[in-house]
């Protein structure tokens, strides 16, 4: 979808894997976090593209270069049913303020909207003031209630079934 002369916003393609792994790198070096990116090209080609497809992802180009993603999925509520989860919008520091994360987000934000989806989410660190922001000019709802819980790829190893 040609949002501007200069943003192009369109559904990723396998070729764009190598640049939206640097994307991911960039923000979870953002995040304070880049030494945890075990994600490689090929598992995003095969996780987004193969015959098991777990993501969906739209980039943004900037005059021909991407510059940005919004990588999200499918998730089931039990009060809600399907559901859209935005996993991560990142757009190269130098390209913000140019209305390219608004486009992403509203790209996800109206597919939800097109499948009847109960709802939309995603996270956001606390800490990260422009992106809470960017989530209130858009007037969503931030909840300070619930608390997000997870285990680890090694703290999910206690629960392997050994023979």
């Amino acid at each position: 979808m040609q949002i501007s002369p200069s943003l192009v916003v369109r559904l990723a393609t396998p070729e764009d894997m190598p640049a939206v792994h640097a994307l991911i790198v960039e923000l979870a070096i953002y995040e304070r976090a880049g030494d945890e990116v075990e994600t490689t090209v090929d598992q995003l080609t095969q996780d987004g593209f193969g015959p098991n497809a777990i993501f969906e992802l739209f980039v943004a180009e900037w005059e021909g270069m991407l510059v940005g993603m919004a990588l999200w999925y499918t998730k089931y509520s039990t009060w809600k049913g399907k559901c859209g989860f935005l996993e991560d919008l990142v757009v190269r520091d130098a390209y913000r303020g140019k209305g390219i994360g608004q486009s992403l987000f509203e790209a996800v934000a109206r597919e939800c909207a097109e499948r009847n989806f109960g709802r939309m989410e995603w996270q956001v660190l606390d800490w990260n003031e422009p992106a809470i922001g960017f989530y209130k000019k858009l007037g969503a709802t931030l909840d300070a209630e619930w608390l997000n819980g997870k285990f680890t790829r090694s703290g999910l190893q206690r629960f392997r079934t050994h023979p």
